[in-house]
């Protein structure tokens, strides 16, 4: 009998991490780090609904935050063994989660400032630098295709997902109780698009028990695209950006994201399909990711420049300190200023868009899926003003949306890869979603054939007992956040009504007008 736990990614795109017990091992799926509003971010300082000593081996399926992110506070509170990914991934990890740790240690250092001005009780950082570095000393490098067994009775073989450099869907297999029969499972991770550069299409075995599939764009369907075509929209973007005379501003993910967009931009660049300009990529992480691509660059698919010149256009500019990322805030036309995150909730990003965001000449351009809560949501959907680092901006920018750049699977390629999988003996388990997502990918599937009873929506923090080609509840613990504070909680209703508040004031003919508009809110406290 084994046991299968969500720990996160469960009703959330983010906070991966599954646990399995087969007899008397534990071992965890991924451990990643949850990414969002103020809520959902608390997660990750909260205690782990489980004890991270007793797990005896991590299989990471790759290298995004949002699933590695918590491998070192799993150290820190007592994990001691391998952590198994493919080599491309420990490659990016060995920058990523120092650089994590980096972000977690400056978050603690302006936490407690706000607690100190309060006279409360300062805060830990999640984890440091050399909870980090622990980490980073477990990992175990292997390959694709090619079973290994990091405990008896249990071996894993990965598969390419397609998502990113390095990514796997990871394939288990483990004996089912006392019965002498192998169970056989099957771990999506997150599944890449059919077009994607530097990366063939995900592909597995077929025929299992159980399939762990993520579901991040299971209601959402994109029109048919090719790379070249792709890399043409992006060019009528480009150009009519920096033809407005501003900035063209694109808040991109540190890792895949920013180097698919370089190369693209490489390429019209070499071909003279764009006005002459400069490119700033301006993410400390993103310079660094770039070299571990440039060392698997022989390997990539789908590449248009040769490895001499992919990602080393003369007009690249990779930027690695403040005081070069400052000076790009002078910059007020002209410029492709690409920085993380991208989502927009932190780093650098929300400097550039806080300095072109109120240039009516300017262009805000993302290329990526934005979860609710962040800041680049809020921009996306079209508020009129937005609060960033405590300050209100008009949005006068031209906002643009690119949806082909995502490194996700969309609805369409999700059901494919299912039915692909099939027959399946037990049941589909549809996590790393939002419920609307989960719940529209489970209606389809039930519409090709699955049957629905197969088809299981866990919740945070709920368990499964697998027997026989079954899955049962075993309940849930208790809530950790409310679900519905994990989509929108009270902080962002709150800048979203001190933006909304501003704009009325602004817009106020009088100042007769806007004591009436206080007086009013004054009445309703």
């Amino acid at each position: 009998m084994a046991t299968l736990s969500f720990y996160g990614a469960a009703g959330t795109v983010t906070g991966s991490c599954s646990m399995l017990q087969v007899g008397d091992t534990r071992f965890l799926v991924d451990c990643g780090m949850f990414q969002g509003n103020k809520t959902i971010h608390e997660l990750n300082a909260k205690d782990f609904p489980f004890d991270a000593a007793s797990a005896e081996f991590l299989i990471l399926t790759h290298a995004h935050i949002d699933h590695s992110g918590l491998m070192p506070k799993l150290v820190k509170h007592g994990f001691t063994g391998p952590i198994y990914c493919t080599p491309p991934t420990a490659d990016l990890l060995s920058f990523m989660l120092l650089d994590s740790a980096k972000i977690q240690k400056s978050n603690a250092e302006r936490q407690n400032r706000k607690r100190a001005r309060k006279g409360e009780d300062p805060v830990d950082p999640i984890y440091t630098e050399e909870d980090a570095r622990k980490a980073l000393a477990l990992l175990r490098g292997q390959g694709y295709d090619s079973w290994f067994e990091p405990h008896p009775g249990v071996s894993v073989r990965y598969w390419n997902a397609g998502h990113m450099l390095g990514s796997a869907s990871a394939e288990l297999k483990f004996a089912d109780g006392d019965n002498g029969n192998t169970m056989r499972m099957l771990f999506s991770g997150d599944l890449g698009p059919e077009e994607k550069a530097f990366h063939p299409e995900p592909t597995a075995e077929t025929g299992f028990d159980y399939i762990v599939c993520e579901s991040t764009y299971g209601d959402r369907d994109r029109d048919d695209y090719t790379l070249e075509k792709r890399r043409e929209m992006l060019r009528k973007e480009l150009v009519r950006g920096l033809s407005a005379g501003g900035n063209v501003v694109i808040p991109a993910f540190a890792v895949e994201r920013s180097q698919e967009l370089l190369h693209d931009i490489g390429v019209l660049l070499a071909e003279g399909a764009l006005p002459e300009t400069t490119v700033f990529l301006d993410s400390p992480l993103a310079k660094a990711v770039t070299e571990v691509f440039i060392k698997y660059a022989g390997s990539l698919d789908d590449v248009e420049l040769n490895e001499r010149q992919l990602f080393r256009d003369p007009r690249f500019r990779l930027v690695q300190d403040v005081e070069e990322s400052k000076a790009i805030n002078l910059i007020t036309g002209g410029a492709i200023i690409i920085s993380a995150s991208g989502m927009a909730d932190a780093g650098r990003i929300q400097h550039h868009i806080k300095n072109n965001i109120w240039r009516s000449n300017a262009t805000i351009l993302f290329v990526g899926y934005q979860a609710p809560g962040t800041l680049g949501y809020y921009i996306t959907s079209g508020e009129p003003m937005v609060r960033i680092h405590g300050k209100e901006y008009l949005v006068k920018a031209e906002i643009r949306q690119l949806g082909n750049y995502s490194a996700h699977a969309d609805q369409g390629e999700l059901l494919d890869w299912v039915m692909e999988r099939a027959p399946v003996a037990g049941r589909i388990f549809l996590n790393h979603g939002d419920d609307d997502a989960r719940e529209e990918l489970a209606r389809l599937l039930a519409e090709r054939g699955l049957d629905p009873e197969k088809i299981v929506l866990p919740q945070m923090d709920e368990s499964f007992e697998l027997i026989a080609g079954d899955a049962r509840s075993k309940g849930r613990l208790p809530e950790r956040a409310p679900q519905t504070e994990l989509l929108s909680d009270w902080n962002n209703d709150y800048a979203a009504f001190i933006a909304a508040l501003t704009l009325r004031l602004t817009d106020a003919k009088d100042d007769d007008q806007r004591r009436r508009i206080i007086a009013q809110l004054r009445k309703a406290l």
